[in-house]
């Protein structure tokens, strides 16, 4: 959406400021792909935060993980920090938001007091669209664009975050050791739901079906997302 704004209205991103809502659990090609962002819109991405605070030091200041009965992560680190972020802002606020023509209506964007304008819906562009023209323009969506540990997540995302980026798995683990708790529910199917009984099935070779899903696909964690 930004960078076609910047193609169709470049005044408008040239005063605009365009933020994201980092949680501290991004993967190094997400992190790549931002600063690549940053790169071909000419103007720096904002970091917005809720007082500095990643997805780790609410999880130690809770002693509690995520999980979709407390699914305070969304809240603190996206939510939350965003509409503070508005709220600051010298009124009249309009906010661009990146739903597509194609995705289902959603009320109550965050704020009454804040206009929304939904660009990709203005164009008429659904997935495809989308699609078509960041191929065009060279852009590669990461294959995890959300935390790189989540309840929500695929075993199969897992097994790919164990095998890619075991610094990351183990830490998680630890995480897991620290609360008494998993990051996965123990009911959600026959496989170990903490990663380190996990991380031994796969050590034997056990492996999920499936694989890792495309970037550009609905994803369980859809705000985490954007």
């Amino acid at each position: 959406m930004a960078l076609r704004l910047y193609e169709t209205e470049p005044e408008l991103v040239a005063r605009a400021r365009i933020v994201c809502s980092p949680t501290g659990d991004e993967l190094p090609n997400m992190q790549e792909h931002w600063r690549r962002l940053e790169g071909l819109i000419g103007k720096p991405l904002e970091h917005i935060t809720n007082d500095g605070r990643t997805l780790h030091d609410w999880i130690e200041h809770f002693n509690a993980l995520p999980n979709p009965r407390m699914r305070w992560c969304t809240r603190l680190l996206k939510v939350q920090p965003f509409v503070a972020f508005l709220a600051s802002l010298p009124k009249p606020v309009v906010q661009c938001v990146g739903l597509r023509a194609d995705e289902p209506l959603r009320a109550g964007l965050f704020s009454d007091e804040f206009e929304s304008r939904y660009p990709l819906r203005e164009w008429g562009w659904g997935l495809e669209d989308v699609v078509g023209y960041l191929e065009e323009k060279g852009i590669e969506i990461p294959k995890r664009t959300d935390c790189a540990r989540c309840p929500y997540q695929r075993l199969s995302e897992w097994h790919e975050l164990w095998k890619a980026h075991p610094d990351i798995y183990e830490h998680a683990a630890r995480q897991e050791d620290a609360t008494g708790r998993t990051f996965r529910s123990p009911s959600r199917d026959t496989w170990p739901a903490g990663l380190r009984e996990l991380g031994a099935d796969f050590e034997r070779g056990r492996e999920p079906r499936g694989g890792w899903v495309d970037g550009t696909n609905s994803r369980a964690c859809r705000v985490c997302s954007l």
